[in-house]
């Protein structure tokens, strides 16, 4: 409504005999009311592009097949919390930020994450919850995989802005180190493959000290569901035990934080002083396990490793040693 519109209209209303102040006055409120319900809208449509703010800059020329990105990135604040912390499990342990030399020495960024090309399914999943991404077939290597990368933009103006906005945080090491100089890249507006630094003592997040802090993070068993996505396995032994296992580089404060959230008393086993594992085949222990993925309301397995579960669970039934569990369905 125009504050000439809103005149002319007032002024019609008080025109109208006995009712016509106190419409006028109603009018006035009503008008006040609209106002400030505009002027709030207004700000949540600023707030919510304030909270997804790009991370650097990003070129003009990287636009050109996104025209509407800018206008339509607070649609990505709608994607599930649970999601967002599964997908960064799942990249501490199948995924890596490359952060190359191009051949004309500028700095090449992306996110990639590798699965063996019977497992496409999961890459598609989460394509179609970012709806962006390239997903590439590499079916003439020895051990056939997929792969989904995520380019430098789509990193800077929603991938990254996602993380910060929900304090959601890479775990492994490794992951850590590559986010870190990524952001450090990116907010330093760094161009040139030769103008970074040899050492970054930059960390954007604050890590957990101890299990117990790894454990209180709001984010961390959805988190832990994508990284069994990509380290985990559910196994029978020969002897027909039952096994859940985790395996990768020794991350002793984590390892130490997943044995606390099963409960286990099962010592974290160190292979070749690289390798952390940590591996429960007692009936306590499986219950607990089957617990966390089947009735806790957490993002689900998906893909092989969801096959993979599923066919555990079934023999798991069929066995004499673990057939009184609780299971999924029954």
């Amino acid at each position: 409504m125009s504050l000439w519109g809103a005149t002319v209209i007032t002024n019609l209303l008080s025109a109208i005999p006995v009712f016509g102040h106190d419409l006028v006055e109603l009018n006035i409120k009503i008008y006040s009311i609209i106002e400030t319900i505009l002027q709030n809208n207004e700000f949540i449509l600023s707030y919510n592009m304030d909270v997804l703010a790009t991370i650097g800059t990003v070129h003009k020329s990287a636009f050109k097949k996104r025209n509407k990105r800018r206008t339509e990135k607070t649609e990505y604040l709608s994607i599930p919390y649970e999601f967002l912390a599964f997908f960064v499990g799942l990249i501490d342990g199948d995924g890596y930020i490359g952060i190359n030399s191009t051949t004309r020495g500028y700095i090449s960024l992306k996110l990639v994450l590798n699965l063996n090309i019977e497992d496409l399914s999961t890459l598609e999943y989460i394509h179609s919850i970012f709806k962006f991404g390239k997903i590439t077939l590499y079916k003439d290597y020895k051990h056939p995989i997929c792969t989904l990368i995520i380019n430098r933009t789509d990193l800077q103006e929603v991938i990254f802005p996602l993380l910060k906005h929900y304090n959601i945080f890479f775990l492994t090491s490794s992951r850590r180190e590559q986010f870190d100089l990524a952001m450090y890249i990116l907010m330093n507006d760094i161009k040139m493959f030769k103008d970074i630094p040899f050492k970054n003592n930059f960390s954007f997040f604050i890590l957990p000290t101890d299990a117990k802090e790894y454990i209180n993070l709001s984010f961390f068993k959805n988190w832990l569901v994508g990284f069994t996505n990509a380290e985990g396995s559910f196994f029978i032994k020969v002897n027909n035990d039952g096994c859940f296992q985790l395996k990768q580089r020794i991350h002793h404060e984590l390892f130490e934080a997943i044995k606390l959230l099963f409960e286990s008393e099962r010592k974290i086993y160190i292979e070749k002083n690289k390798y952390a594992q940590f591996s429960v085949s007692s009936k306590k222990d499986v219950q607990k396990v089957i617990n966390f993925f089947s009735f806790t309301g957490l993002h689900p397995l998906i893909g092989l490793k969801s096959i993979q579960y599923f066919i555990w669970i079934n023999n798991l039934k069929k066995s004499k040693r673990y057939g009184n569990l609780q299971f999924p369905g029954s």
